[in-house]
This record gives structure tokens, sequence and C-alpha cells, in this order.
């Protein structure tokens, strides 16, 4: 899993705690997390084309959640960043080398490597998609929602 899936649900956590009136734009979501502006705006891009973020134009645009938090898993983040692709790839490697045949009846089938990684991959998924950004918001350490709402209110000015 990339880095940009931590910053992702981040980034969707502040925009929720701080509310769709006032979207944040791209490079003050990168001050206040300290990062770098160009990859952020791109993980916020993909976001923005899963639905997860709206993208709003103008001097006060920015982005804004684009859906109630109840409605994004963890996993529609992590597929809009990363991709749905399982990251575990079979190369067959079992059928390589001096004598084997490939042929053999063996080889019709998954070995148990392979199997093992593709159940851990849908464990991985279901537990993903078993959590909600409000689930995110509802486990934050108290106080973090207000926190957040002061600490950009002072930047708004």
């Amino acid at each position: 899993m990339s880095e940009q899936v931590e910053w992702g649900l981040h980034c969707c956590l502040t925009l929720a705690w701080i509310g769709g009136e006032h979207p944040m734009p791209a490079a003050r979501l990168a001050e206040w997390f300290e990062l770098p502006p160009a990859y952020l705006t791109k993980c916020l891009q993909a976001l923005t084309r899963a639905g997860i973020l709206q993208s709003v134009p103008g001097a006060r645009g920015g982005f804004r959640l684009a859906r109630q938090p109840a409605d994004v898993t963890v996993m529609d983040v992590m597929v809009a960043i990363d991709g749905a692709d399982n990251p575990f790839r079979c190369t067959e490697i079992r059928q390589r080398g001096a004598g084997v045949d490939p042929s053999a009846p063996e080889f019709r089938t998954p070995c148990a490597i392979s199997t093992v990684m593709h159940r851990a991959d849908l464990a991985w998924r279901r537990e993903l998609a078993g959590h909600t950004l409000a689930d995110l918001l509802d486990s934050a350490p108290t106080g973090a929602a207000e926190r957040t709402r002061r600490r950009y209110a002072l930047l708004r000015g």
C-alpha cells in the first residue's frame, strides 16, 4: 500500500471535520501535513475521480468530501489511490527449472502459495471495506475534530 493512501485518509478526515462550506486548497492541505504538494495533488485528484472528493474551482476553491463519511470505506480510498489490483503476482516459478514438465497435472491448479496469498488479499480487502471514514472519525481522539476546526479557522483568518 502506498504512502499516499495514508495521506488520502488523513485529508478526508480533515475535510470531514472542517465541513463542506469551506473547501480546502490542495496547497493548504500539503502545508497542513507537511507533504509534497505535487504528489498530494495527484492523490486528491485520484480521490476526486473516484467520487470521494469534490474539486471546487475558483479563488475560494479547493477540495471537500463529495459523500458522507459513512458512505466512504477505507477500501474506497485505497482503491482510488492504489488501484484494485491484487499486489501478489504469481509468476508460476514452480514450472521453471531443469526437469520440470509444465504440462504436468499439478500445474492445472494454483499452487498453495498463490492460494494463500489470494486469500490473504481477500481478507485484507474485506477488513478495509468494513470500515468507513465515519468509523475513523468516531474513533479519533477526543478533541481532534474541534482542534482541526480551530486550526483551520486560524488559517482562514
